[in-house]
């Protein structure tokens, strides 16, 4: 635990020499070939991951590695632009680093984002879905080895009701459909058999993945608030002519990456103002 605090504290100094200081109204981080978020923003200043102390790189193609601040419809925005995965890593809490650092810089919101296969037949390639919940069906924690009673963390309305509402309004104001749904988080990185899929519609699921969930707890853990968004990109295995592909998963988030970003400017000028760095 003492260690964990000492390289997020690490973390957050180096990014505050490095002028990432100041409040912001959120953070939001990127899935899979979503980066067009970032061509809508008015950049400050960016940094590679590698070059923050304790941050983990990203080795996944369409995930560029690289912190970026700046506005987004008018306010102070931190983008995390690619994450790092259990599959890559094989450690749940890869990301506890990077979002224990966005906590102690201010933003009291995290929006996360990600590329997922959808289990609904209506539910097609190109939607945008609203995180109502979700299912860590590998049975990972990120806060496995935690020693203090923080660790307990609950996970009742981890996805913000009044930042779902905020969402809905956003995508009512600029015409965007928005659904809802339950986001599983399989391990990966093979994606998931037909049976499997199965019996994750069995459960309650709407969307699959390999992310998003070990960041909801995380952020949870270190008290931000948190919104989802999931970008549909294929249909799940099994699901009419599901065969979901890395592929596929790039080229379609490409193509829906500038609805997410009208979305996403719209949902951020509906956060409160905070203070902003000169």
């Amino acid at each position: 635990m003492k260690a964990s605090i000492g390289r997020v504290a690490t973390a957050a100094q180096a990014l505050g020499e490095a002028g990432f200081g100041g409040g912001y109204a959120c953070a939001i981080a990127l899935g899979t070939g979503l980066g067009a978020v970032v061509e809508a923003l008015e950049i400050e200043r960016m940094i590679a991951y590698a070059n923050v102390p304790h941050f983990p790189a990203s080795g996944v193609s369409g995930h560029k590695g690289r912190l970026v601040a700046g506005r987004l419809a008018g306010r102070r925005v931190l983008i995390l632009e690619g994450r790092s995965h259990y599959y890559e890593t094989g450690d749940a809490a890869a990301m506890h680093v990077p979002l224990g650092a966005i906590a102690a810089l201010g933003a009291p919101v995290l929006m996360l984002t990600n590329a997922a296969g959808s289990t609904r037949p209506e539910t097609r390639p190109g939607a945008l879905v609203a995180i109502a919940d979700h299912i860590a069906f590998s049975g990972l924690n990120p806060l496995i080895g935690e020693t203090d009673d923080r660790r307990f963390v609950p996970m009742t309305n981890a996805y913000d009701p009044a930042l779902r509402a905020l969402l809905r309004d956003a995508a009512g104001a600029i015409g965007e459909p928005i659904e809802e749904g339950v986001y599983m988080w399989f391990s990966g990185p093979s994606f998931e058999t037909p049976a499997e899929i199965r019996m994750a519609r069995a459960l309650g699921a709407d969307l699959v993945g390999m992310s998003t969930v070990p960041e909801a707890i995380l952020a949870r853990f270190f008290g931000l608030r948190v919104a989802g968004v999931s970008v549909v990109t294929n249909m799940a295995a099994g699901i009419g002519d599901g065969s979901p592909s890395h592929a596929e998963t790039k080229a379609v988030a490409g193509e829906t990456g500038g609805r997410l970003a009208r979305l996403l400017d719209a949902f951020v000028a509906r956060l409160p103002e905070t203070e902003t760095a000169p």
